[in-house]
């Protein structure tokens, strides 16, 4: 089994192993996630039908592996929401910088909700064109995403 490393800037930290699931399009936070939060179900299944690597999918405990986030201000809202849910998926690996919003609603759901999830940045585009749907993935407390090829 091949791996393949890269190095982020943690946003929020932790150690995990966990499968991926993969979009290469900007994830639309409120999109995706609101439907499910506001049916109050116990699991997140994606509904942005604009995102067809997302659209369907149970993404509740997964690594999502993405370029950014995009969407509306409520985006942190809404990740805080699932967080403290506890349907949110376990990490969120971007290979650009993430957006302030996707951010300050993770940062809080690990202050107010003392939510697991995990951000890591920056991890580059080879990190995301090296991943696949459920790869299995392994974080590291400082920031190194290890990509198994399954």
């Amino acid at each position: 089994m091949a791996q393949k490393k890269f190095k982020g800037r943690i946003i929020a930290g932790g150690k995990l192993v966990g499968k991926a699931i993969v979009s290469k399009q900007g994830m639309n936070t409120l999109a995706t996630f609101q439907k499910s939060a506001l049916k109050n179900a116990k699991q997140i299944i994606g509904s942005d039908q604009n995102n067809p690597d997302l659209y369907g999918k149970n993404l509740t405990g997964k690594i999502i592996c993405l370029p950014t986030t995009i969407g509306s201000t409520t985006g942190g809202m809404v990740l805080q929401t699932i967080c403290s849910m506890g349907i949110n998926p376990s990490a969120l690996l971007f290979s650009q910088t993430i957006d302030t919003l996707a951010a300050s609603g993770i940062i809080l759901a690990k202050v107010w909700e003392d939510s697991p999830i995990i951000a890591i940045d920056n991890l580059g585009d080879k990190f995301l064109n090296s991943v696949k749907d459920n790869s299995t993935i392994q974080i590291e407390e400082d920031g190194t995403v290890i990509v198994n090829d399954d």
